[in-house]
């Protein structure tokens, strides 16, 4: 009997801009030796330009951006799972990522909005401004009882914070 290769598990690191996610995400793609994706760099042009005007997105803008990441997670099933900061603001946003192959789960990565305000005031480069933290954390919607995901503070240094999102991964 052939051996069946286990099922892809892809981490999705999700919560508002400025949270710590690719930062916490890097830090996990290189100890666990899986794919990344910065989500951002699948946004069209038009949703870069929207945000970069201070315009929050709709969910019209949303789903095509959505649907082009979970096809990259489909693409690379084949890897064992991979690493993806998204995000992933509403459940229904996550139910479209849950349709990737293999298993997806949902790491919130959490932290002081005053803190995420002042971090995001002084990202370089970044194409979303601070002035839209509040829309963000007005659409959130917390992960369901249901749902397979886990909420991670951040806080400590980036390797404390990494070893805690292993301890967790560990356990799935």
């Amino acid at each position: 009997m052939p051996d069946s290769a286990p099922a892809a598990v892809h981490l999705v690191l999700m919560g508002i801009s400025g949270s710590g996610k690719t930062t916490l995400a890097e830090g996990l793609a290189t100890r666990l030796g899986r794919p990344y994706a910065e989500a951002d760099r699948f946004h069209p042009p038009a949703n870069i330009e929207k945000m970069a005007a201070g315009i929050p997105l709709t969910d019209e803008d949303r789903w095509p951006w959505l649907d082009t990441l979970r096809d990259w997670m489909d693409s690379q099933s084949g890897s064992g799972g991979t690493i993806v900061t998204c995000s992933a603001l509403k459940r229904a946003y996550r139910d479209l990522l849950r349709q990737a192959s293999g298993r997806v789960v949902f790491l919130h990565v959490i932290s002081d909005p005053a803190v995420i305000t002042e971090r995001m005031m002084h990202r370089p480069g970044h194409f979303m401004p601070a002035s839209l933290v509040p829309s963000q954390l007005a659409t959130l919607e917390a992960l369901g009882e249901d749902e397979d995901g886990m909420v991670l503070e951040n806080s400590g240094t980036v390797d404390e914070l990494v070893q805690r999102a292993l301890d967790l991964v560990e356990r799935l």
